[in-house]
């Protein structure tokens, strides 16, 4: 006898309800991805690092211009939830006290990754892409590298760009908003000896 599995997809509004029940709490390290509730990875000290650096530079450069929500929640659709590392949102005077922000308040989206690379590559690109997310930024901690990402075709992101250290770059939305790559890309700092 042959049995057929099918997985349940839980909606924005089951996994709203899952916190208000407490089977997850506000410290529990989760998403909601294609319906289904995923753990993130922990944070390492780089990626800390770049987050920490990156908020910095985005709140001075973008000032007014726009809101930089740091490792929060946006609602893209029924299904789909996640907690990027940064979203650039379209200023509102109660910085969205009523209501998760959705695809039409959002200018970007920015994930720093050290091990999540693959899936904030594949899945979390596609995701962005397919709900309309204007431009999306990857930046790849262990290889110094960031993906700026953009015009999406309602399925992926038609145009991809590769930045480096010293290179700088603006948001598409927010052309006077340039930004230097290394802010996204922690390095350790060498020690220096002292002369003898």
């Amino acid at each position: 006898m042959s049995t057929e599995t099918t997985k349940r997809l839980f909606t924005t509004r089951d996994y709203h309800r899952m916190g208000e029940a407490g089977i997850l709490s506000e410290d529990d390290r989760v998403e909601l991805i294609y319906g289904e509730v995923l753990a993130m990875s922990p944070i390492g000290p780089p990626h800390g690092a770049g987050t920490d650096r990156a908020t910095r530079a985005l709140v001075n450069i973008c000032g007014d211009r726009a809101i930089v929500r740091v490792q929060g929640a946006v609602e893209l659709n029924d299904y789909n939830e996640p907690q990027p590392d940064f979203v650039l949102l379209r200023p509102k005077d109660d910085f969205y006290y009523g209501q998760q922000p959705g695809p039409k308040d959002i200018l970007m989206i920015i994930e720093i990754a050290d091990s999540s690379l693959a899936y904030d590559r594949k899945v979390k690109s596609r995701l962005y892409a397919e709900t309309g997310v204007p431009e999306y930024w990857l930046a790849d901690i262990k290889n110094g590298i960031l993906f700026a990402f953009s015009d999406s075709d309602g399925k992926s992101y038609t145009t991809i760009r590769q930045l480096h250290r010293g290179d700088s770059i603006a948001p598409r939305l927010l052309p006077e908003c340039a930004v230097q790559v290394d802010v996204f890309l922690p390095e350790p700092i060498q020690a220096v000896s002292p002369n003898c």
